[in-house]
C-alpha cells in the first residue's frame, strides 16, 4: 500500500454508515461493525493508512456517496486526528454534499489513560462506544427502525 492510499475493508460492503479510522482502532471498528450487522446496520470501515498524505484517491468520498453518514474514529484526544480527517473530507474533498446526517467524531477522553489493564478500554474508543455512536446516527435517520434502548 502506498502512502496516501486509504484501504477499504470490504468484509461487508457498507450501505448505512462509513467509519474512518487508522492504526489500532481498525480492529476495534471491525468488531463493532460485526455487532452492528447483527442489528441490521451495514458499516463500511476505512483505514486511511496515513494522515500525511491523506486519502489521495478519494475513497472516503466514494464511500460517503453510498452511505451518506460518517463517523471519524481514533484514539487521540478530542480535536486531534479526527478533527484533521473531518476537515480533509468535509472541506477539501467536498464530502458535505453527500451527508444526510452531521458528521461525527469519536475520540479518546481528554485525559491520560489511568494505570491498569483496563485503563485504555475506558479512556479510548471501544467496541461498545463505536456501536453506540453509529447506532445514534442511524436512530437520527430512522427512529422507528433504530430505537434507543441502551440508555
Amino acid at each position: 500500500m502506498r502512502p496516501g492510499s486509504a484501504r477499504v475493508f470490504f468484509r461487508r460492503p457498507g450501505r448505512d454508515v462509513t467509519v474512518v479510522t487508522y492504526g489500532a482502532c481498525c480492529r476495534i471498528a471491525m468488531e463493532a461493525a460485526d455487532k452492528l450487522a447483527e442489528v441490521g446496520i451495514e458499516t463500511e470501515v476505512i483505514d486511511v493508512q496515513t494522515l500525511l498524505p491523506f486519502d489521495l484517491h478519494g475513497r472516503i468520498g466514494e464511500s460517503l456517496r453510498r452511505t451518506n453518514r460518517v463517523l471519524f474514529l481514533d484514539e487521540d484526544v478530542p480535536g486531534g486526528a479526527t478533527a484533521f480527517m473531518l476537515q480533509q473530507v468535509v472541506e477539501k474533498q467536498g464530502g458535505f454534499a453527500w451527508l444526510d446526517s452531521p458528521p461525527r467524531t469519536l475520540t479518546a477522553k481528554a485525559h491520560r489513560p489511568p494505570y491498569g489493564s483496563d485503563g485504555d478500554y475506558f479512556s479510548k474508543p471501544n467496541r461498545e462506544s463505536i456501536f453506540e455512536a453509529v447506532y445514534d446516527l442511524m436512530n437520527e435517520a430512522d427512529p422507528a427502525s433504530f430505537l434507543i434502548f441502551y440508555r
